[in-house]
């Protein structure tokens, strides 16, 4: 089978998303007063609405319908006046009632965008040449070193319920095949659900990873979930066909089935794009089929035919009657949108000087953007851009420090009286405590001497003994420095600064 980077230079990959997430913030569930969490005793929070008992009526939830407008208002759609919930029916034990309450062809939200920012080895993979959104029209920009911004069109964001949670035990990688017994636990049936729906405007598996990056970060900005892959809160069907460079129709796609990580997603497409290509160029037929990827064997397998519209015998729910939203209620939604993590991300860069990837790193989860805000509480001017290096080099490896220990190391930092070495063995020292950083270098002798006249004669005695590196570094090795600077750090039993020491030995050499 060929690499992708040789498919992707005579195909093109069409590829859109069906993002479903969970609505884990609210503290019933979609249509009963049943508590909406899956952390309960198997089937202990269910009712008859839940179990679809005869005679039971459905009644909505205010709350996630709030959280789906605040939901499209920040992907830039159309808040629909009005529209109405259907019947999707099906027949397995994961719905007791036999059929999925959903919308219908007019959802909560229409016709949206997000602005997807490629770069790196990413950008390389969509050809300069085809720089054509997925419209057909919009040209695409791309910067000098490569990267360019694409606009993916949403199509729709709907809401709908859950289904239960199956456990198949004795089946492989967790599934029905093989499996000796299925268990059903319907404290998940109910569930508040949003379903976002892309045009196919995706052209690589990188674009698509990046997409779910950016609508997890945008959800979990809102507080409308978790957005947890790990624990399937939020899960993605990924659309996948191919088409010869230069042709604009469609081919026959395949429906990859709930993935649930970022690497799985671009994984199962990269595989899913180069088999297609394999079957292409061998005259073969593609048929339209959802699949599973098996990630131990890095593959996709058949699940089913792809159903259609109609298998699903969709009709107007009558227990439900039809939205018509006011103008108050989308404004009341609109209200209570946070700054986003585009908009945060670009003021961090303007009011503190921060580069594009730290800033945007900060900005993406809120509970980081918030430790970081805190930090910078009190913390003189010169020492934001250190507080911002600290929290995205050294603060994720540790799970328990305090804002005001990021400050505090950063202030040591900033003021060379310690280096990053040092900075991570105090913040070991510190975590999980309420320890101050500044006291525990005090107490371990890890000050630094920044007083030149201290230095200058350690940087003479190195020198004096160091004939061939300073031969060396005369002859044009201007990178035996780092060797001297490390031997004055030893002669000054790691005291001295290293910037210091580089900057008096380039000083002497130079002279």
């Amino acid at each position: 089978m060929k690499k992708l980077a040789e498919v992707l230079k005579d195909w093109e990959a069409v590829i859109g998303l069906e993002v479903h997430t969970e609505l884990t913030t609210l503290e019933t569930k979609m249509f009963c007063n049943c508590k909406n969490t899956h952390d309960d005793p198997p089937n202990t929070n269910v009712c008859p609405v839940c179990l679809g008992m005869p005679g039971a009526l459905p009644v909505p939830n205010r709350a996630a319908i709030q959280s789906i407008v605040m939901a499209g208002l920040a992907t830039n759609c159309q808040i629909m006046r009005h529209s109405m919930f259907y019947r999707k029916h099906y027949f397995y034990p994961d719905m007791a009632k036999n059929f999925q309450t959903t919308q219908g062809p007019v959802a909560f939200c229409m016709h949206g965008h997000l602005d997807l920012e490629v770069s790196g080895e990413g950008a390389a993979e969509r050809p300069a040449w085809e720089d054509v959104a997925g419209d057909g029209e919009t040209p695409i920009s791309r910067e000098k070193d490569g990267s360019y911004v694409a606009p993916i069109r949403i199509l729709r964001i709907h809401m709908e319920e859950d289904a239960a949670k199956m456990v198949h035990v004795g089946g492989e990688e967790g599934r029905i095949t093989a499996a000796t017994e299925s268990l059903i636990d319907y404290n998940r049936c109910g569930t508040p659900l949003i379903e976002l729906v892309t045009e196919p405007d995706l052209r690589t598996p990188e674009e698509a990873r990046l997409f779910m990056e950016k609508l997890q970060q945008t959800f979990k900005t809102l507080g409308i979930s978790d957005c947890s892959l790990e624990n399937g809160s939020m899960r993605c069907d990924g659309n996948i066909s191919l088409r010869r460079r230069g042709e604009t129709r469609l081919g026959t796609k395949t429906e990859m089935k709930n993935i649930n990580s970022f690497k799985s997603l671009h994984d199962a497409l990269e595989y899913e794009i180069c088999r297609q290509a394999e079957v292409l160029e061998e005259g073969g037929i593609i048929y339209q089929e959802t699949r599973h990827w098996e990630p131990s064997r890095r593959r996709t397998v058949v699940m089913r035919v792809k159903e259609t519209a109609d298998d699903y015998r969709l009709f107007p729910d009558p227990d439900l009657a039809p939205f018509d939203l006011t103008d108050d209620f989308i404004e009341e939604a609109r209200e209570k949108i946070p700054e986003l993590p585009d908009a945060k991300r670009d003021r961090y860069m303007h009011d503190y000087g921060l580069k594009r990837a730290d800033a945007a790193q900060l900005a993406g989860d809120p509970a980081v953007a918030d430790f970081f805000e805190k930090a910078l509480e009190g913390a003189p001017k010169k020492a934001v851009a250190t507080i911002a290096n600290v929290m995205v080099n050294l603060a994720p490896s540790f799970d328990a420090l305090s804002p005001a220990q990021v400050r505090s190391i950063s202030g040591l930092l900033a003021e060379d009286a310690i280096t990053f070495a040092q900075a991570r063995e105090v913040l070991e020292a510190v975590n999980g405590t309420e320890k101050d950083p500044e006291r525990v270098v005090d107490e371990r002798g890890m000050r630094q001497v920044t007083d030149t006249a201290a230095l200058e004669p350690i940087v003479d005695e190195v020198l004096a003994r160091c004939t061939d590196q300073v031969q060396q570094y005369h002859d044009g090795n201007k990178k035996v420095v780092g060797y001297l600077v490390g031997q004055c750090m030893k002669a000054s039993k790691g005291s001295g600064n290293p910037k210091l020491f580089n900057k008096l030995l380039t000083a002497r050499l130079e002279a």
